[in-house]
């Protein structure tokens, strides 16, 4: 937890305590534009427009409304395409959008596939992968990075291919932001998603985001859920009947934002600010190259390891997935009991991330350590 959160989320309930309702307009920091407190650092940790990100509701939900806007079937082009081991959510949202619009999500759904056992996906099997569904793909869904392997996709060619077809893509970042150098902006997909309660740190439940590309904005025809939060905010309060969206992603707020998540979120986003995206991408890089040149010679000889998150630093975020042969399915409770918290995925996955603001190459070390003494 930031040493900050306390002091913003208290700053609110006092406001609260002392304002009511009228802490939308009172409060040391207003509560309706509250939101305007993060935007520079959504903007700057995705590389885009004031207009093109916002802060609102769960990962989840923002993908539903995106899927509104962007996945438009038709009888011939409705299918979209997939991680196969994509995180299950994403699955679910995909499929109960398919059965929405009347498809059967076995035949709507198409899942890019790993060419090994490692998992990772080549672009060039993604690539034939969209060249021979081109005629029937409505939507391109990727998670950049792969929540499972943590590899970082080559994201620009399937951009490109996208477009020579008419696919919207869009891009769940739940693992991305925060971590890798976005620049959703000139990479010029039609949106992108994310929650923040993982490299963000704003804590449990905490606000998520969404970026719409900015060749969108005077796209009057846009399909969109609509609620009062994305009206026009210099008549908001009004409350006209005719629906004035704001421009571009803050049009498509629903409600009143959490405060309480937005102040946590706050906090955090303080910090990158500060620290700089660019900069905790090379310690990243650093760390997570230490932790796989450490398990590389501490498992050589001993266990069998096998890295399965590739080894180049651009394909890959703070995170390295270890295949582990015979697993025990109780290993996160014994690496907790020595205080190292990391991430198991069945039947033999442990997910380890060095995170650049908050570990250092000394946690590092004693990971590797503690990891060599429980197998």
């Amino acid at each position: 937890m930031p040493k900050t959160t306390t002091k913003y989320i208290t700053e609110v309930l006092n406001d609260w305590q002392a304002y009511g309702v009228e802490g939308h307009f009172k409060a040391k920091h207003a509560w309706m534009p509250y939101h305007e407190l993060v935007q520079a650092s959504f903007m700057n940790l995705t590389q885009s427009s004031y207009n093109e990100v916002v802060a609102m509701n769960s990962l989840t939900a923002n993908l539903h409304l995106m899927m509104v806007a962007f996945y438009q079937p038709t009888s011939s082009k409705y299918k979209i395409l997939i991680e196969e081991n994509t995180f299950p959510s994403d699955k679910y949202a995909v499929a109960s959008q398919a059965s929405y619009h009347g498809f059967n999500p076995n035949n709507a759904i198409i899942e890019f596939k790993s060419n090994n056992d490692n998992l990772v996906v080549s672009i060039d099997s993604i690539i034939d992968t969209i060249e021979k569904n081109s005629d029937s793909l409505s939507l391109i869904l990727i998670g950049q990075p792969n929540y499972l392997t943590g590899q970082v996709f080559d994201i620009a060619p399937i951009v490109g291919l996208a477009q020579k077809y008419n696919i919207k893509i869009g891009l769940n970042l739940a693992h991305g932001i925060g971590n890798l150098d976005l620049n959703l902006n000139s990479l010029n997909i039609d949106f992108a998603v994310w929650c923040s309660y993982k490299y963000l740190n704003s804590g449990p439940g905490g606000i998520a985001g969404l970026f719409i590309h900015e060749k969108h904005h005077k796209n009057s025809h846009l399909p969109r859920f609509s609620g009062w939060w994305g009206h026009n905010q210099a008549n908001r309060f009004t409350m006209p009947n005719n629906f004035d969206p704001m421009t571009g992603a803050l049009g498509f707020q629903l409600s009143n934002p959490p405060i309480f998540q937005l102040a946590s979120l706050r906090a955090s986003l303080d910090i990158f600010q500060e620290a700089k995206i660019a900069r905790l991408r090379e310690k990243s890089i650093k760390l997570t190259g230490y932790l796989e040149y450490l398990i590389n010679q501490e498992f050589k000889h001993k266990h069998n390891i096998n890295i399965i998150t590739p080894a180049q630093p651009n394909e890959r975020g703070a995170q390295l997935s270890l295949k582990l042969a015979n697993a025990q399915s109780n290993i996160v409770e014994n690496l907790r009991a020595f205080n190292l918290i990391c991430d198991f995925r069945f039947p033999d996955i442990l997910r380890m991330a060095p995170t650049p603001l908050y570990n250092s190459y000394i946690d590092v070390y004693n990971s590797v350590k503690i990891l060599s003494k429980i197998l």
